[in-house]
């Protein structure tokens, strides 16, 4: 049987990124950007085998991230060369005894590959010996002089189209490509379709429709994007969990009494979970006092010796405009919803990190763009989203997750109280924003934000 071997090329030193280390050990939406891409290959059920090419200074480090992730499929670390074609020609070379191997070459600082990319290019390996990735090119492209600075040619835009990775080869025709290649005193290659052109004319290369979002992390400023998009990602995913995987799983929810917290926590103790409700109303628990937190989550530990996740949605909004408030109100909305995050968050760790588990905090869509009238309810929430993304690298190695939903306008009793009764229909139901809640309790994202709109199903 031919194998489907994912070629993941992680070389490169990241200088044009400006960053002390490989651009792909930066870390993004609570992982490394090369966790992020080989991840999406042990995912995909029709990739029999991964190999890594690393510069060989960061051959250990390789070795540390395959077992802290359990990568099964990453069977061979390789070492790369100085130009990309040198690191292609590892692989090649390692596998030269299966001519019919598909190799799948994908740069490590693509994370955002999607498995239909993925699928297609595979499936165009049963018809071809060569597949490229690309997108049709949105820019007018011109040819310039030797000097850069006069026009010689403007080619028709929809001819042209903009290259990515993967890119797929049987494996006899890639070799026999670089075989040629080598002797060649003027071979200079970036691109091994373009070696395929070169050498072998003849042999045809077909292009597989790529994506937007599979952008390369080229240049410091591209981790921005690469982080929006990630939020973009996740909140797309449809999360449909096993809700069965709740049984015996305990759970405490601060600000359980309404709203989100009371739906979510009705939902998992269906499903058979542990769960340990807190609130100012009903066990007169404060999250902005330390020692309620502290006794509340000792309580549960000493009843079940564990605390798999736990859940703080306790908040204050109070509607007006800042310079109307009395100082009580202040002092009340910042030690509730800051104050009381970060004492949940330090509270909770060393039972997460016992049970590897997971925190989940709440933001508001707010959290982007401070709002009049809300200013301080709005200003909190970001500094919540910045907290989680924060502890979700610093507890990482401790196997803690760290999330963050954000639900659009919800219908719960703090919203009620400050803007009355609003049009049917107008709001989240805030049973669907619980459930999405548990489906990111059980699954494996770390800090992300979980946007939760009202348009999805």
């Amino acid at each position: 049987m031919d194998r489907n071997i994912a070629v993941i090329l992680a070389g490169g030193t990241g200088r044009r990124l400006g960053f002390s280390e490989p651009k792909q050990f930066y870390k993004v939406a609570g992982k490394l950007v090369i966790e992020h891409t080989i991840d999406v290959f042990e995912s995909n059920d029709r990739i029999d085998e991964i190999s890594i090419v690393s510069h060989e200074a960061y051959i250990g480090r390789i070795e540390e991230l395959i077992l802290k992730n359990n990568w099964r499929k990453v069977k061979k670390i390789l070492i790369g060369g100085k130009e990309r074609y040198l690191s292609s020609l590892s692989a090649i070379e390692a596998y030269k005894d299966e001519p019919n191997a598909k190799l799948i070459f994908h740069d490590a600082v693509r994370p955002l590959v999607s498995q239909r990319i993925v699928n297609e290019v595979i499936d165009s390996l049963e018809t071809y010996n060569a597949v490229d990735v690309a997108i049709p090119t949105t820019d007018t492209i011109i040819e310039v002089n030797s000097d850069g600075q006069t026009i010689t040619g403007i080619p028709n835009r929809s001819d042209l189209r903009r290259g990515q990775t993967p890119q797929g080869f049987r494996l006899k025709t890639i070799r026999k490509a670089y075989e040629m290649a080598l002797k060649d005193n003027g071979f200079v290659s970036t691109d091994d379709c373009g070696t395929i052109i070169k050498y072998l004319p003849s042999e045809p290369v077909h292009v597989v429709l790529g994506e937007e979002g599979n952008m390369k992390l080229t240049y410091k400023e591209d981790t921005y994007l690469l982080d929006k998009l990630f939020q973009l990602k996740t909140s797309s995913i449809r999360l449909q969990s096993d809700y069965s995987e709740l049984l015996d799983k305990v759970i405490v929810v601060f600000g359980g009494n309404s709203g989100i917290g009371f739906e979510l926590s009705q939902i998992a103790a269906r499903y058979g979970a542990k769960v340990y409700s807190f609130s100012r109303s009903t066990t007169q628990t404060d999250v902005s006092n330390r020692e309620d937190v502290r006794k509340a989550l000792e309580q549960v530990y000493s009843e079940t010796q564990r605390i798999d996740y736990v859940v703080n949605c306790a908040a204050i909004l109070i509607k007006e405009p800042l310079m109307q408030m009395s100082d009580d109100k202040v002092d009340t909305i910042i030690e509730t919803n800051y104050n009381g995050t970060v004492y949940v968050s330090m509270a909770s760790y060393p039972y997460l990190k016992a049970s590897k588990g997971q925190l989940l905090l709440f933001t508001s869509s707010s959290y982007t763009r401070g709002r009049a009238y809300y200013s301080l309810y709005s200003s909190t929430k970001c500094a919540v989203v910045n907290l989680m993304q924060a502890l979700s690298q610093e507890w990482d190695i401790d196997g803690i997750r760290v999330n963050v939903i954000n639900p659009e306008r919800t219908a719960t009793p703090m919203r009620t109280k400050n803007f009355g009764i609003e049009p049917a229909g107008s709001l989240l139901d805030a049973h669907k924003v619980a459930q999405v809640s548990i489906d990111t309790l059980m699954s494996s994202f770390t800090g992300q934000v979980i946007d939760v709109k009202k348009t999805e199903n």
